[in-house]
């Protein structure tokens, strides 16, 4: 095994600071001075995954190509650097105790009082180096705030993890809140002094500090920080508000971190080779026009449920130097108040996946708005069923046409289970997931976007256009363009003379990157700056 070279990055004050941002960008960092980097995320909470948790709890859950359903912390990763995640790079505490427990059971540890210290951090730390096998690099995220209860397993063994590394093989990197109070008209450092001295009392001691903050510390502030928290000045970093995600990378090699890193590990790299990220940066600020994309779903409260799907669109617009101004419409009100209220000023139409009822009916309004008024269309996993299901009833006159997900009694099941999927009892894991392959048909607007005949896609569902009605719905004009290499199942759907109209049952956005943008986004933003019926300006 080579010798990789660890970064542990914690946080403190309060949730939502940024790590996986700043994780991620510090993999971008160290993967444009050549090295090859890989990212892991623990997580505190005792779920086993974050498959069963609604999207209201956690956020979205991001999917690997190996079926793994993981934390939306590892798409920052996989936008940010080359490396593909997978199950191996998340990690939580329902998983450590339940291979834990397996092992007990299994007489493993030969009757022995099975303890968290030795027992559970030794399952975490042997996971942390498992998954770091064949890096340079491996930046690891730590789940959760300083002081949290079920952070401390996970803190204690990279406690452990340090002094059996040594100094130069592991550093740790604390995330910190600096506010700006107005009314005094200064920054306080107290909340980063307080958040430290919790992190030292655990047996850590960070090696670098990243003070999240409104604009550049003073070098006087610095100074204070570093005294107040037993660092070198040298070691303090502003992580300062951008703008654009994809700024992060740029700001921290403008402080220097990445020289610091490298200083503290000691290790030998190449110049930072960081064009690419400058010319993303200056698309995103610098567009020559801008359309209006409303996205009609049922998490629209909590924009972090939709965190792939958002960057994605982003990406789309970098392609096509447009900005993306996005317009969330929540179904369940174009339901009462109707579709010209939420959609009339609009230049696309997208409708994202999702479960459950809610607001159903106004996800197959807005697909059926979209198809009658020549707006560019893209339904994704659920909001293709959806446009499925509008066909079905007001092109086909299939009237009651649904899935049976949601009414199982319909008299046209238009989307329905697999014959599998009707014995599964256990919802966790029991979906479609990860990568699958896709026969693409000619003259399609998939192929036009693909410019290829077989792709792969990422998936995460159950229900699936029943093949049943394929005849039915392709005789009235329905086009599927995008079929499993056996046939079975149908993947990609389309309308005839329509500018734009795709619904795809897998997921796009999860292998989205601003400095390559998924080809469906990048197609569907370029027909939405063609409709001119939109205000552009949601």
């Amino acid at each position: 095994m080579k010798n990789t070279k660890f970064i542990f990055i914690t946080g403190g004050v309060l949730s939502s600071l940024g790590k996986g941002l700043a994780a991620a960008s510090i993999g971008a960092l160290l993967e444009c001075c050549g090295l090859k980097v890989t990212n892991q995320k623990l997580d505190p909470y005792i779920n086993v995954d974050p498959g069963t948790m609604s999207p209201f709890q956690h956020g979205e859950v991001f999917v690997t190509d190996d079926g793994a359903e993981t934390d939306l912390d590892l798409g920052h990763y996989e936008r940010f650097t080359s490396t593909s995640m997978g199950k191996c790079n998340n990690l939580t505490t329902g998983q450590v105790y339940y291979s834990v427990i397996t092992k007990e059971r299994r007489g493993d540890y030969l009757g022995k009082t099975v303890q968290v210290i030795p027992h559970i951090t030794n399952e975490i730390k042997d996971f942390i180096y498992k998954t770091a096998e064949g890096y340079d690099v491996s930046i690891v995220e730590i789940g959760g705030t300083v002081g949290d209860i079920e952070s401390l397993p996970f803190l204690e063994a990279i406690r452990q993890f340090r002094n059996e590394a040594g100094k130069q093989n592991a550093i740790f990197i604390h995330l910190t809140w600096v506010p700006f109070i107005k009314t005094a008209g200064e920054v306080k450092t107290k909340p980063t002094q307080h958040s430290v001295k919790a992190l030292r009392e655990i047996g850590i001691q960070p090696d670098i500090l990243l003070c999240r903050t409104e604009n550049f510390l003073s070098e006087d502030i610095k100074a204070k920080i570093a005294l107040f928290c037993n660092v070198e000045v040298s070691s303090v970093f502003t992580a300062k508000d951008v703008s654009c995600i994809y700024e992060v990378p740029l700001v921290f090699h403008r402080e220097g971190l990445d020289a610091k890193i490298i200083e503290l590990l000691n290790m030998w790299t190449g110049r930072p080779r960081l064009e690419e990220w400058e010319d993303v940066v200056n698309k995103f600020h610098n567009p020559s026009r801008q359309v209006c994309v409303a996205v009609v779903g049922k998490y629209i409260n909590l924009t972090d449920s939709y965190k792939s799907l958002n960057e994605a669109l982003v990406h789309g617009g970098i392609a096509n130097n447009c900005r993306v101004n996005l317009k969330f419409v929540d179904s369940e009100k174009i339901e009462i108040e109707g579709t010209d209220k939420y959609l009339a000023d609009v230049d696309a139409i997208l409708v994202p996946g999702g479960f459950g009822d809610r607001g159903i009916e106004g996800m197959i309004m807005a697909a059926r708005y979209a198809r009658e008024n020549k707006i560019p269309y893209f339904g994704i996993c659920l909001g293709m069923q959806m446009a499925v299901v509008d066909y079905a009833r007001n092109v086909c006159g299939f009237k009651d046409a649904n899935s049976s997900e949601f009414n199982a009694k319909t008299p046209y099941p238009v989307i329905d289970l697999l014959p599998e999927q009707r014995k599964v009892k256990e919802k966790g894991a029991s979906m479609r997931l990860g990568a699958w392959p896709c026969a693409v048909e000619s003259n399609s607007f998939a192929h036009e976007a693909y410019g290829q005949k077989e792709i792969s896609e990422r998936h995460r569902h159950r229900y699936e256009f029943n093949n049943e009605y394929k005849k039915k719905l392709t005789d009235k004009g329905l086009r599927i363009t995008g079929i499993s290499p056996d046939g079975s199942l149908a993947e990609i759907v389309e309308i005839k003379d329509h500018p734009w109209f795709l619904g795809c049952q897998f997921h796009p956005e999860f292998k989205s990157k601003p400095t390559k943008p998924h080809p469906l986004f990048k197609k569907f933003i370029e027909a939405a700056s063609k409709n001119t019926r939109g205000k552009s300006g949601c």
